[in-house]
């Protein structure tokens, strides 16, 4: 942590690097969240297919056209996410690669000026943050 600064500088410092950190965090979650979404749906999914009501040949057929639209919808979402995040093959993206390197220095100038535990508390209000907003979200968006 660095003490050359007076108490009003650090205020500054403070505030310019949360500000860097929520906005390279939040760029960096909105290609991130695809590829943790892909998980959480592929689980859904097999939940869905391995219901009684998919499995019953009889079944609803509008379920199993739900379901299958939700298959749809999972697998062009997951392959847009990789048009964000990879180039070509497993080729990170410079685009992406840049944020993600520039998260990292953030993160190590907050160490640097602040200290390791100002570094916990803004990962830590960050992600309260943006929890409360979906908590608090009246419609998706």
């Amino acid at each position: 942590m660095s003490n050359q600064f007076p108490e009003n500088e650090i205020n500054l410092i403070r505030r310019y690097l949360v500000w860097c950190y929520k906005t390279t965090k939040e760029d960096l979650d909105r290609i991130d969240r695809y590829f943790t979404q892909n998980v959480v749906d592929e689980f859904l999914f097999k939940e869905l297919i391995g219901s009684e009501e998919f499995k019953a040949a009889s079944g609803n057929v509008e379920f199993k056209k739900k379901v299958q639209a939700f298959e749809d919808y999972k697998i062009e979402k997951f392959a847009k996410a990789r048009e964000k995040k990879y180039s070509g093959g497993d080729q990170l993206r410079p685009e992406y690669l840049y944020l993600v390197k520039r998260l990292e220095a953030i993160a190590a100038a907050i160490t640097h000026f602040l200290g390791k535990k100002e570094l916990d508390q803004i990962i830590d209000s960050y992600e309260k943050e943006m929890t409360a907003r979906i908590l608090s979200a009246k419609e998706h968006s």
